[in-house]
């Protein structure tokens, strides 16, 4: 069989199954292209969830008639020269444009500002008309209709035109985030119009029309660089989540991505301050030298390549982590809104409550076997010197009283606390407390959860952990570029009670195991830490399964619900809520507290 050339067109279909993968790729290389242009107002219009049309009008730069004759053959840009080291414009592949010409019917119209004319060329399928005359305002029209007809095979993997239709807005939303300086009007036969002013630098104010206004109320920013790497953004307190991720923006030098390390981050710095299986809201921005990033991963552009994801992975977590203990203990307002609507005449009962969520380490599958009680109370008997002040004197609950337990009111107490001066405790669960200008109500149990729990985090930081030697020390074969990683952290883990040595070129030996683990499956737990170091340059997982134990000793060694405390035991509480990096959440991710404002309960009696 001969080798033979493919023609022309069937080489832009091949490259259309890559480039543009359903009406949504199509808007966002044309977003792209209009973006490099220069435009400041960018409109798409769409029909039939854009299988019928998309139509992009921006006032860009435009193009001379030369330049649109170029602009439909393929790697014909204006973006780049002969380098791929220093890409700072969305496009660069020269791609797009031939591509959807090959699989629709495409047409151009462009002009530039001091031009007489303008000029327009169309192709369909992959034939081009010629570039001819046309009238035309300053700026560029791209029409694109009936994608995929000359591919009908791809027509039928389509979805609904709704989905379709959907997928369009996120990529609109993802530009808006990205470009807040860019009007964009969203608008079609298929939708109702989306208009996103230009907010300046305001990136704020552009976040909160994208993903609501509430976001502006619960976002806290991030500002922090580790060596040529700086990243910024907002992300929201732990209690202000979502059902799904689609509310989680990741931009690299301004390029909207989705990339898979930058989530993982995103979910390894909300680990414990989060439900499980719901996801914290956030817009993150990196911006590092184009030459330390590689974006020609894939044809679509959305997968990036970090030289140093290690040191990547590490600045998202520490700046989130950091910005979540500055700040990150304070309620969301999404639970006074939910208070103000059950407090509302009419508004119906809540459904039975769930059982706790396991915290994140609890969903995978684990290499260790469950605690031993005995090793747990010794543990918890290690660390009782850490966290004594925190203990709660021992009462009694009588079940036949139920008026609550009324704390004196001194004068002038509340407002010297965030937290304000407990006034009552509620169905022996929960405290009342009045501040400045409001009241707090707190969960007894979420709350002491997370105080106990960050107590023993502080002793696994304090000195080594216990470890068990092993009788025999068991030998794990493993790659000898795993061996290499492993010893690289060899000092880390001994701190954290597990002993490995090196046992010729292709083995470990295991010594000695922590002794929180219990009875520990070494060989399996080595070969995931030696997996882990080399996808993320990171063995924090062994340390995710200490703080899993110790979250779970904290739940069972916090102060139960129904338990009646006195007055200065629940201002003890609420002191060292205060004190506490992350009192906002349990362990488990739960909200430890609810605010409610002095204006809001005026507005539920009428007063305002």
């Amino acid at each position: 069989m001969s080798v033979k050339q493919l023609p022309e067109t069937l080489i832009n279909q091949i490259a259309a199954g890559e480039v543009i993968e359903r009406p949504a790729s199509a808007a966002k290389e044309l977003i792209e292209n209009a973006i490099d242009a220069g435009a400041t107002r960018i409109e798409i219009a769409t029909a039939g969830g854009g299988k019928s049309l998309i139509r992009i009008t921006d006032n860009g730069a435009g193009m001379d008639a030369a330049d649109l004759d170029l602009a439909v053959r393929r790697h014909c840009t204006s973006k780049i020269s002969d380098t791929l080291d220093d890409i700072r414009t969305l496009g660069f592949r020269g791609e797009a444009l031939p591509s959807i010409g090959s699989v629709a019917k495409l047409t151009i119209t462009s002009r530039r500002a001091g031009d007489a004319a303008g000029s327009q060329v169309a192709v369909t399928g992959g034939k081009n008309s010629g570039v001819r005359p046309a009238p035309a305002n300053p700026g560029t029209v791209v029409e694109v209709r009936d994608i995929f007809f000359a591919t009908p095979a791809r027509l039928k993997f389509l979805k609904t035109e709704k989905a379709e239709a959907g997928a369009i807005t996120e990529v609109v939303k993802r530009m808006a985030i990205a470009f807040p300086k860019i009007r964009f009007v969203l608008s079609g036969s298929d939708r109702s119009t989306l208009e996103f002013p230009a907010t300046g630098d305001d990136h704020l104010a552009r976040m909160a029309q994208v993903l609501g206004a509430e976001f502006r109320d619960n976002a806290i920013g991030i500002d922090a660089m580790r060596e040529d790497v700086a990243l910024s953004g907002f992300v929201g307190v732990p209690t202000f989540h979502r059902g799904n991720s689609a509310h989680q923006y990741a931009f690299v030098n301004g390029r909207p991505v989705q990339d898979k390390l930058i989530l993982s981050a995103l979910r390894g710095a909300y680990a414990e301050s989060v439900p499980a299986g719901r996801y914290p809201v956030a817009v993150l921005s990196i911006t590092l030298d184009p030459a330390l990033v590689d974006v020609n991963v894939h044809p679509a552009k959305a997968d990036v390549r970090f030289r140093d994801p290690g040191l990547v992975r590490g600045l998202i977590v520490g700046a989130i982590r950091e910005a979540l203990h500055r700040e990150g203990d304070r309620a969301a307002t999404t639970g006074a809104s939910g208070m103000m609507r059950a407090f509302r005449p009419g508004f119906p009962s809540a459904a039975p409550t769930q059982p706790p969520p396991r915290a994140p380490w609890a969903a995978a599958a684990s290499p260790f076997r469950p605690l031993h009680p005995q090793t747990a109370n010794d543990f918890s008997e290690q660390l009782q010197s850490g966290f004594d002040a925190l203990a709660m004197p021992t009462a009694r609950a009588d079940a036949a009283i139920a008026e609550p337990v009324m704390a004196p009111a001194a004068a002038g107490d509340a407002p010297r606390y965030r937290l304000g001066a407990a006034r009552a405790q509620l169905h022996e669960n929960y405290i009342v407390a009045q501040t400045e200008d409001g009241l707090v109500i707190v969960d007894q149990h979420a709350a002491h959860e997370r105080l106990v729990f960050e107590a023993m985090r502080k002793a696994l930081d304090a000195k080594r952990l216990a470890s068990q030697v092993l009788l025999i020390p068991e030998i794990v074969d493993l790659p000898e570029e795993d061996c290499d990683r492993l010893m690289a952290y060899g000092q880390e883990l001994d701190r954290l009670g597990l002993a490995v040595e090196r046992f010729g070129p292709g083995a470990v030996a295991v010594r000695e195991t922590p002794a929180m683990l219990g009875e520990v499956d070494a060989a399996s737990l080595v070969r995931d830490l030696a997996d882990e170091i080399a996808e993320w340059n990171t063995a924090g997982g062994l340390r995710g399964k200490l703080e899993y134990v110790a979250a779970t000793m904290a739940c069972h060694g916090s102060v139960r619900s129904g338990r009646r405390l006195r007055p200065e035991e629940m201002n003890a509480l609420l002191r060292e809520m205060e004190a506490t990096p992350g009192s906002g959440t349990c362990n488990h991710g739960r909200p430890t507290y609810i605010e409610l404002k002095l204006s809001d309960i005026e507005r539920l009696f009428g007063r305002s």
